[in-house]
């Protein structure tokens, strides 16, 4: 399989190391319109063939698949050109910025016949994996609450770096430049994480969203600091189970913290992602009589990035599809109407 990578920024390494390693991937171009950018990706990573336009490497063509790691915005137009040109879509979540744009997206590549993907990160957890498994099997009988926080600290810390002074923090702060803020940036994870892992959908959102003052004029440079940067949500799922789901970037001493706690009539399951390392713990059985939680072990999964590969040879789209990103999105988008109408938002 012959790869292109369009999008040059940091994410963008991890989606060249992760696909070079897999046996038969090639990454033959790359993509990007900052030319001192996209000349160093491509030195660092050996990509022969680089752009600085989507349209000459559609031109070109040799490739049969994008992988697409452009800003948030910018997924949606550069997605329906991939796709118009005949290309399987490995894309970075979210899949665009409103659920109109994603379902656009969701059917034109369904129509195609092409494989089409998002990097929903925290499907590689095999805690998340596993407790789904268990989740689905019944093992803690029908589900009645649900609690889902995602917590990070660049914000407050600087262990990913200075976000005042970098134009790759200062962008997820900034509506004009494409972002809504940690509900589109991470609470798009959690809201997959909480879904996934407890096996159940969201029916009704009621949604508050809080964006902190961070600088004089609320503005650094060019950037508008406007987007949220914490939000709650009380959720209703399909089923009868209810639930929180929260996220922020403000929770000092949590570099990268996904939680996911399931709670059923006979037991429950915690799935924990914590920058790097997964942690599955449950309570079952008689251990419930004396709240003790027990660890549970758990093997190896496969990445999104093999799970694509696996999709195009295959020729059949694996999941997370853009149809799970575009339904994912539907939440957040009600989730933005409830904190402006201080109202229960309803899913169909």
């Amino acid at each position: 399989m012959r790869l292109l990578i369009l999008g040059t920024g940091g994410m963008a390494n991890q989606h060249a190391a992760n696909f070079k390693a897999i046996e038969g991937v090639s990454v033959v171009g790359g993509v990007d319109v900052v030319p001192e950018r996209l000349a160093a990706f491509c030195t660092e990573h050996g990509i022969a063939n680089h752009f600085t336009t989507l349209e000459d490497a559609l031109a070109w063509g040799e490739f049969d698949a994008v992988a697409n790691v452009t800003p948030d915005r910018i997924h949606h137009p550069t997605t329906l050109q991939a796709i118009a040109a005949g290309k399987h879509v490995f894309c970075e979540k979210p899949l665009a910025t409103d659920a109109v744009k994603a379902m656009e997206m969701t059917e034109a590549i369904e129509r195609s016949g092409k494989v089409g993907m998002v990097n929903f990160t925290y499907r590689n957890s095999p805690a998340l994996q596993k407790g789904r498994q268990m989740v689905l099997a019944g093992e803690i009988g029908e589900i009645r609450h649900v609690e889902a926080s995602h917590l990070q600290s660049w914000l407050v810390g600087r262990h990913w770096g200075d976000w005042k002074s970098e134009s790759k923090w200062l962008w997820r702060l900034s509506k004009k430049h494409g972002s809504n803020g940690a509900l589109g940036d991470i609470g798009i994870h959690i809201v997959d994480f909480a879904s996934y892992g407890s096996g159940l959908d969201v029916a009704h959102v009621f949604a508050r969203l809080k964006t902190f003052d961070k600088a004089p004029g609320h503005k650094i440079g060019e950037y508008d600091l406007d987007a949220n940067d914490s939000f709650t949500m009380n959720v209703d799922f399909f089923g009868g189970a209810i639930g929180t789901i929260q996220a922020t970037r403000t929770a000092a001493g949590q570099m990268d913290q996904l939680r996911l706690r399931v709670y059923g009539e006979t037991g429950s399951i915690e799935m924990i992602y914590d920058t790097g390392k997964s942690t599955l713990r449950a309570c079952l059985g008689e251990d419930v009589h004396t709240a003790t939680w027990r660890d549970v072990p758990f093997d190896p999964v496969e990445t999104n990035y093999q799970r694509f590969v696996q999709a195009v040879r295959a020729g059949r789209t694996q999941e997370p599809s853009f149809r799970r990103a575009a339904n994912i999105q539907k939440v957040l988008d009600k989730a933005l109407a409830s904190d402006l109408s201080h109202a229960d938002e309803a899913l169909g």
